[in-house]
């Protein structure tokens, strides 16, 4: 019950839910803010390159985009 009041109000807050385990494609999910993180508006990545893709993952919550 606890689990469900919460992401009530992360929704109420603008933050979207996204799947953190799945990695997204930038030219379907664009950043909102250039260079920021959609969950926290965060400019803080990790970066890696991972058969010939490049991919961004965010070092506050772990969404990962392949750009």
């Amino acid at each position: 019950m606890e689990n469900e009041e919460v992401l009530e109000s992360n929704e109420t807050i603008g933050h979207p839910q996204y799947d953190l385990d799945k990695v997204y494609l930038f030219t379907e999910f664009p950043d909102k803010i250039s260079g920021r993180c959609d969950n926290f508006n965060k400019a803080h990545f990790a970066s890696s390159i991972k058969n010939g893709s490049y991919l961004r993952k965010c070092t506050n919550c772990g969404m990962t985009k392949r750009i």
